[in-house]
C-alpha cells in the first residue's frame, strides 16, 4: 500500500491497524497547503447564515458560556481579545477547497466521514477539557495551539455548565501544534486545546451514531415499508373479573402479530444506504440559476462531465446506489460509472453514457450535481 502524506508517510494499513480507534497520533507537517485560509472574517460571515450550524463558547469570570448562531455582526464585534472560540460546522458544504480537504481522507470509508468543522480562537480560546465519542483529526491552520491529552477513565463533568467540561482532567501528554500539524484522537481520548496565538483548527470528524439512534431510525425506516397482515379479534372473549386488566390472551395475540415484522441483511443494507446519505435537517439543494434544458444539459455533460454538489453524498452497497437519502434507479450496465461518481465525486465525460442522461438530468434539476465546467 502506498504511503499517505496526510498520515506523515504512513500507509493506511498501518494507521488502521495500530492507531485507528486505539491510540492518538501526532503528525508533524501533515498538510501545510490548505489553500485560501478561512479566516475569522469568513467564519463570521458563515456564522451569520441561518442555514449554518455555529456556536460561540466563552470562558469569563470563572464560568462557561455558550451561544448558538446565527450571529449578528454586532454581537461578534463585541467579543474581547482573548478567551473565546467560534465553531462552524460543515464548512465543506460552502467552500470547495475545504471540501477538497475533507475528501482527501478517502483512506477511510465515506460512510464514516461526517464533516469538516472549523473553529477560530484568539489567545486563550478553548472549549475546555473534554472527550468526544467519535474519532477526530485536528489540523492546525495558522497560529499555535497547545493540546494536552489523557487516557483517563474519569468521565465526570462539571455540573451546571452549558457544555461538557471534564471536572478532573489529568494531563498525560502535551503538544504544541503549528500550521500544518495534525493530531488524531480516538473516541473517549480526553483532550484540552488552548490557543496560544490566533489561529484555526480544522476538525475532521467521523460518524459514530449510538445504537439507540440507529435503532430509532431503523424503526422509522420500517414503518414506511412493513406490511403486517390481520386485525385484532377475540370471538371467544370471556368476561373478566377485573375489566381493567390486559389479559394474557391479548398479549399473546399481539405478540404473534408483531412476529410478522422481520428483516435480513438486505433490508439492513437498504436502510443504511438511505440513512447514511440522508442530508442533515438544515441542508438544502439549489439548482442552477440559469437552468439548462435537457438537450443542452446533455451536450454540456458530454463535453465537460459531472461533479457532485458539495453537500451531496453517494454511497453504494452491492448493486444498490443511494444519493441524499434516495435510491438511485440505474441500469446494470451503468453501475460502474455511477460507482466511479460516488468514489471520485466527479464523472469525466468519457465515462458518461447516453443511458445515464435522464437520471443525471433529474439530479441536475434538484441541485445534486452540476456540469463540471
Amino acid at each position: 500500500m502506498k504511503p499517505i502524506e496526510l498520515l506523515g508517510g504512513m500507509t493506511a494499513e498501518t494507521f488502521l491497524k495500530e492507531y485507528w480507534h486505539k491510540k492518538p497520533l501526532l503528525i508533524r507537517g501533515a498538510l501545510k497547503d490548505v489553500g485560501e485560509h478561512v479566516d475569522y472574517a469568513w467564519l463570521a460571515k458563515l456564522a451569520a447564515d441561518e442555514d449554518v450550524e455555529s456556536r460561540l463558547i466563552e470562558y469569563k469570570q470563572g464560568k462557561w458560556h455558550l451561544e448558538r448562531g446565527p450571529f449578528r455582526a454586532g454581537r461578534l464585534r463585541r467579543l474581547p481579545e482573548t478567551d473565546w472560540t467560534i465553531l462552524v460546522q460543515n464548512v465543506n458544504h460552502h467552500l470547495p477547497h475545504i471540501a477538497d480537504i475533507l475528501w482527501r481522507f478517502d483512506f477511510m470509508p465515506y460512510a464514516r466521514l461526517d464533516d469538516l468543522m472549523i473553529s477560530y480562537a484568539p489567545p486563550g480560546g478553548t472549549v475546555g477539557p473534554h472527550f468526544d465519542s467519535y474519532d477526530v483529526f485536528l489540523l492546525q491552520v495558522g497560529g499555535r495551539k497547545r493540546w494536552q491529552i489523557s487516557s483517563q477513565q474519569d468521565e465526570s463533568f462539571i455540573e451546571d455548565t452549558p457544555i461538557k467540561v471534564l471536572k478532573d482532567f489529568q494531563v498525560e501528554e502535551e503538544f504544541i501544534l503549528e500550521h500544518g500539524d495534525m493530531l488524531y484522537l480516538p473516541p473517549k481520548c480526553a483532550h484540552y486545546g488552548v490557543a496560544l496565538e490566533p489561529g484555526m483548527t480544522y476538525s475532521i470528524g467521523f460518524r459514530a451514531p449510538s445504537a439507540q439512534e440507529i435503532a430509532t431510525e431503523f424503526l422509522v425506516y420500517l414503518q414506511d415499508r412493513v406490511c403486517v397482515q390481520g386485525r385484532y379479534a377475540d370471538p371467544d372473549l370471556q368476561q373478566q373479573a377485573a375489566p381493567a386488566q390486559i389479559s394474557d390472551a391479548m398479549v399473546e395475540q399481539v405478540s404473534q402479530m408483531l412476529q410478522q415484522i422481520s428483516w435480513d441483511k438486505k433490508v439492513v443494507a437498504d436502510f443504511l444506504g438511505h440513512y447514511l446519505t440522508e442530508p442533515k435537517p438544515h441542508v438544502f439543494y439549489e439548482g442552477a440559476e440559469d437552468e439548462l434544458d435537457e438537450e443542452t444539459f446533455a451536450e454540456q455533460a458530454k463535453a465537460h462531465g459531472i461533479v457532485l454538489d458539495l453537500k451531496s453524498q453517494i454511497l453504494y452497497v452491492n448493486d444498490m446506489l443511494y444519493c441524499n437519502g434516495q435510491l438511485l434507479e440505474c441500469e446494470p450496465e451503468q453501475l460502474a460509472a455511477w460507482q466511479h461518481l460516488a468514489n471520485a465525486r466527479q464523472l469525466e465525460s468519457a465515462g458518461l453514457s447516453d443511458s445515464m442522461l435522464p437520471l443525471l438530468f433529474e439530479g441536475y434539476l434538484s441541485g445534486w450535481w452540476h456540469i463540471a465546467a
